[in-house]
């Protein structure tokens, strides 16, 4: 069965570019094809060019790199409409639609509610599907297929808690890939998760029967360090067996309803509820350490204090800025932190 033949695209260009994980199944519904414009930018094969294209057209230095970059890549990809959460992500998203706004980008609007309320989530559902055309029947309808693809990425991350199935650098990709099933090509994401189940079958590596490990977490917005996980399981007796908002946008809190899905989903509802998941994860995959990811010039680096007042294992701050490769600073912090808790 062909999973793209049965989405209904519009005859003008589907593509509507997402910037952060949003009810896909909305989009599915509506008949477009959801681009994750931060996979697309840190994908790109020179990001750092958008960014410096972004501050050319005026956008600050100091300034989030995400940001800079989702501008230029969706005018440089010709994305003809994008959906700006407007409360739930990034406070510098409403700049940002304002620019898309003033360039002729089409722009629709999502917010989840701050204070979680399941009545307010409710409303933004119905008022996002009725802008896009379609209603939350539909959208419903959608889940159970969107789900089906969310469980095998999820399959593999739940392996990975003691069997080395796949590297955490694939196993990142995968989970970030849920956010917009590689860009609504579900036939495609659907192989390449079957290839990778097939390939890892006959892997039995044990975590159990090894020598003692570092087994480590990543909490935080998604990293934009291109190297930070293969430089941390290069390091002899590392594994990072937990990576937070990727596993988030894989929905792993099952519910077959679709508010409740985006209400259990933690990473928009600030540092609390996200708190309750990291430190149950912590006990449940047997965590030494956890990283802590901060974007520069984001106002999340704020929900470090939290972190760090309710967190009982040792845990390392470390803030990114564009995506390259580990400075030698930070390769020094990190170097240090495994040192101390080997």
């Amino acid at each position: 069965m062909s999973w793209r033949g049965t989405i209904k695209t519009r005859k003008e260009d589907p593509r509507i570019g997402i910037t952060t994980t949003i009810p896909i199944e909305i989009v599915f519904a509506a008949g477009y094809l959801p681009v994750d414009l931060n996979n697309l930018f840190v994908a790109h094969p020179k990001p750092n060019q958008l960014i410096d294209e972004a501050e050319r057209k005026g956008y600050p230095r100091s300034f989030c790199a995400w940001i800079k970059g989702i501008y230029s890549v969706v005018k440089e990809s010709d994305i003809p409409r994008v959906v700006g959460v407007t409360q739930g992500d990034c406070s510098n998203t409403h700049a940002l639609i304002e620019t898309l706004i003033d360039d002729g980008i089409e722009v629709f609007t999502f917010a989840y509610p701050f204070d979680r309320d399941k009545l307010t989530l409710v409303g933004e559902l119905g008022k996002f599907a009725e802008r896009l055309g379609t209603d939350l029947k539909e959208a419903q309808e959608w889940k159970g297929r969107l789900d089906e693809i969310r469980g095998q990425a999820l399959k593999l991350d739940e392996e990975n808690i003691e069997h080395q199935r796949i590297n955490a650098g694939e196993l990142n990709n995968l989970l970030l890939s849920t956010s917009d099933m590689m860009a609504g090509d579900l036939d495609e994401y659907r192989r390449v998760l079957d290839e990778i189940q097939k390939a890892g079958a006959n892997t039995e590596e044990d975590s159990s029967s090894r020598s003692r490990e570092i087994r480590l977490g990543i909490a935080g917005v998604p990293f934009i360090f291109t190297d930070l996980l293969e430089w941390l399981e290069r390091r002899d007796g590392v594994r990072v067996v937990y990576l937070e908002i990727p596993r988030q946008f894989a929905m792993p809190a099952k519910s077959a309803d679709l508010v409740e899905q985006y209400w259990h989903y933690t990473y928009p509802y600030g540092i609390f509820p996200r708190l309750a998941d990291i430190n149950g994860e912590i006990k449940r995959r047997r965590i030494d350490g956890l990283i802590h990811y901060v974007q520069g010039f984001c106002y999340r680096q704020v929900e470090d204090i939290i972190l760090r007042r309710h967190l009982s294992i040792p845990m390392l701050t470390l803030e990114g800025d564009r995506p390259n490769a580990l400075d030698a600073k930070s390769i020094l912090r990190l170097e240090t932190f495994l040192e101390m808790l080997n």
